[in-house]
């Protein structure tokens, strides 16, 4: 019999002594634009949504895919060093050069949508460019979805990669990422996992070769049983595959779910680097457990390997270890964890549990209210006795 994940009575499972403290908050987001009026005019602030972050030690990164039309930098940042609950303006990374974007100029050598970063152990950033418009409204492809890293020590792209068609489909959509390591002897030799959401399987791309291939498993697509979302009083409707990735070294396992569904899946590393798989070779895919309901950011903390996940129903953030089945809330919040789109452990904040919300769903449906708080960067800080 598999384990819950989360019990369906929330007061069976503990909680632990830590305070969710808002690093950053926003009405609506706000940016350091330009002496360019065509990114004024383009710019519309009411369908800027962020669905990622990455924290160093002076920047927190923050990814703004481009859903709908207007939002003006697709990669941006913001300094460590701000007080508590600020709204800082956002900068876009490296600089507005690669964000022409923005001003209506799609340049397929710039920054065109990105969903999700990640930070090497060199000091470099990992960013995929799903090359996707609009990707709620009309879904519109203007170039070929790309990795793009950049040396943060001098804010320059040291290398760049274009997927290859066989490893596409016609509804690519890219949105998350996993950087493995474990056996790279240079920063360059890594495996990268790739979530397509909305062509729904896992890319891989293999650094020292330069290839990359496709894996597909049944539990890589969205269930339309899971298609509809309750989060407070609201309810929304998408049928999105796997995007929420999170990976154990120590285990060798990469962890998947789809946005629309109750489970959570895993498959070793070993699979997925073998190659692309032969015809009808079935990817040994174990269900680890079911939800309490749906929801996106996954991570996994590297000291214990306990998964941390975040159920949209129950406006929490959970996690679970899968050797003991221990279960346990670390936050709960009706009003800051609404649509919970990123969980990291950062490892350049002492290990400390980085969390980035929004209101999603009223953005989705266009009701969003701009006297609300509706996005939010916090991080999970210990409480000492």
């Amino acid at each position: 019999m598999l384990p819950l994940i989360l019990l369906a009575g929330l007061s069976c499972v503990s909680t632990t002594a830590q305070i969710l403290e808002t690093v950053a908050q926003w009405p609506l987001l706000d940016f350091a634009l330009p002496f360019d009026q065509e990114f004024l005019n383009q710019y519309r602030p009411e369908n800027v949504v962020p669905t990622g972050i990455e924290v160093t030690w002076d920047k927190v990164f923050v990814s703004i895919p481009r859903l709908r039309a207007g939002v003006p930098s697709t990669l941006n940042y913001f300094p460590r060093n701000i007080p508590l609950e600020s709204s800082p303006q956002l900068q876009a990374y490296p600089s507005w050069d690669w964000h022409s974007a923005g001003r209506g100029d799609l340049n397929c050598s710039k920054l065109i949508s990105v969903y999700r970063t990640k930070l090497d152990r060199c000091n470099r950033l990992w960013v995929v460019d799903s090359g996707i418009m609009t990707s709620i409204d009309n879904f519109t492809p203007v170039c070929t979805p790309k990795i793009m890293v950049f040396d943060l020590k001098t804010d320059q792209l040291v290398r760049q990669y274009e997927f290859p068609r066989d490893a596409l489909r016609p509804n690519t959509l890219l949105t998350n990422l996993i950087i493995d390591d474990t056996s790279a002897t240079t920063c360059d030799d890594v495996f990268l996992y790739i979530s397509d959401t909305a062509g729904p399987g896992l890319l891989v791309f293999d650094g020292a070769t330069d290839r990359s291939w496709r894996v597909v498993h049944a539990t890589m697509y969205p269930d339309p049983n899971f298609s509809m979302y309750r989060i407070g009083n609201d309810m929304f409707e998408l049928l999105d595959g796997v995007v929420g990735l999170a990976f154990s070294a120590r285990l060798g396992t990469v962890y998947y779910q789809p946005l629309a569904t109750d489970r959570l899946f895993s498959i070793p590393t070993t699979a997925l680097q073998a190659g692309p798989p032969a015809f009808g070779e079935q990817l040994p895919v174990t269900l680890v457990g079911k939800k309490s309901s749906q929801g996106l950011a996954l991570a996994v903390d590297p000291r214990d390997d306990t998964i941390l996940f975040a159920p949209f129903t129950e406006t929490i953030i959970a996690a679970w270890q899968p050797q003991t089945n221990k279960q346990r809330i670390v936050a709960f919040s009706p009003e800051k964890l609404q649509f919970t789109a990123e969980i990291r452990w950062a490892e350049h904040d002492n290990g400390n549990i980085w969390i980035m919300s929004s209101r999603f769903q009223k953005f989705f449906r266009r009701q969003v209210n701009i006297r609300d708080i509706n996005i939010r960067v916090m991080r999970l800080r210990p409480i000492f006795f």
